[in-house]
């Protein structure tokens, strides 16, 4: 197999607690040809999709541990046509940038890409949730998206709980997320004016209910194919109400209740529609607070939590789907000598 990790900057990996890598280091073993490349090597010439690649030489020492491997991976750099990978795994940080995604349209009839574009297009923000039905509110907490400052001020007046969540839109690993007390209105007004800039250009936010237990932290589950595949929950630091890892929360073991399997049970056929099959969900007291689908991480944590290799199912799965493609395009046969040569140059 063939791959091409679309993602962050190699020199910005935390061999420790990143997820990326580890998939990178199951594919690089089991002797896949793997290339990295980011959203800014992206080009087009000659109307063919192309990217300035980081391609791993094949025939070093592969060592079992991460940051060894990271420390001495060895590679080749070569501009690729995409149409010549097997599979794409965008792996990339929010927000998106859609421009990203129009140079790989014009690649996935030829390849497997994951997540599908489609699916990134509609889910890569927070909305995403508000597609997933659940008049009820039974895993969904009550969610208003809104630029409209007077709107969002008379919600969190009329609201029957105290505090509600604020968020950007478009953030990730917590960052901005704070908590709005009914008793501190001024505040609130004076946050909103700062989060969501000049109304008619501003930034969208999200005004969310508060679902009790979330100081206690939250629930991430891996989802894979539309199956929980682990979880972990992460507990918020003293002085603080988020509990991502990067914001200073920590880990500990966990096994979902039943109320959490059927969350995942409601959502998952729902994600498999929408091709994207690896995802990140987080979860408070049973009720689903986000879906993450860009760069969703957690298999470091999880790994070292259970004793488990989390990457060598995400591997499985693409090799599974790369497998029943129905056939290659010709441009792939012609593309393919240009890796080959890749992976191989001194």
């Amino acid at each position: 197999m063939r791959i091409c990790f679309l993602m962050y900057s190699w020199d910005k990996v935390y061999p420790d607690g990143d997820s990326t890598i580890r998939m990178i280091h199951e594919a690089v073993s089991r002797g896949h040809t793997v290339a990295i490349t980011h959203a800014t090597n992206l080009t087009v010439r000659d109307s063919i999709a192309q990217a300035f690649c980081k391609v791993f030489v094949k025939g070093q020492k592969i060592s079992s541990n991460i940051a060894s491997f990271y420390r001495n991976a060895q590679f080749n750099q070569q501009k690729l046509p995409l149409a010549a990978f097997d599979a794409i795994f965008i792996r990339l940080n929010p927000p998106l940038d859609p421009i990203v995604l129009n140079f790989l349209d014009s690649v996935r009839e030829d390849t497997f890409i994951m997540n599908d574009l489609d699916g990134v297009r509609i889910a890569n923000n927070k909305m995403y949730t508000a597609s997933l039905h659940d008049p009820d509110n039974e895993f969904i907490p009550v969610t208003h998206v809104s630029k409209d400052k007077d709107y969002l001020a008379r919600v969190l007046a009329e609201s029957p709980n105290d505090k509600m969540v604020l968020k950007p839109l478009n953030g990730y690993g917590g960052k901005g997320v704070i908590l709005l007390e009914k008793s501190a209105a001024q505040s609130a007004r004076s946050l909103l004016d700062f989060y969501i800039g000049d109304q008619e250009r501003g930034n969208y936010v999200i005004l969310q209910e508060y679902v009790e237990g979330a100081e206690l932290g939250d629930i991430r589950i891996l989802m894979l194919n539309g199956k929980a595949i682990g979880a972990m929950r992460r507990i918020p630091p003293p002085d603080d109400v988020r509990s991502n890892v990067h914001a200073g929360g920590s880990v500990i073991k966990y096994q979902l209740t039943e109320r959490e399997k059927r969350l995942c049970a409601h959502i998952g056929p729902k994600l498999v529609r929408d091709g994207l099959f690896f995802a990140g969900i987080d979860v408070i007291n049973g009720k689903l607070i986000e879906v993450n689908v860009m760069s969703p991480g957690g298999i470091a944590r999880i790994n070292r939590l259970n004793g488990v290799r989390l990457q060598e199912k995400v591997i499985d799965f693409i090799e599974h789907m790369v497998s029943t493609k129905s056939h290659l395009s010709p441009r792939k046969q012609v593309f393919r000598p240009l890796l080959t040569e890749a992976e191989a140059l001194n």
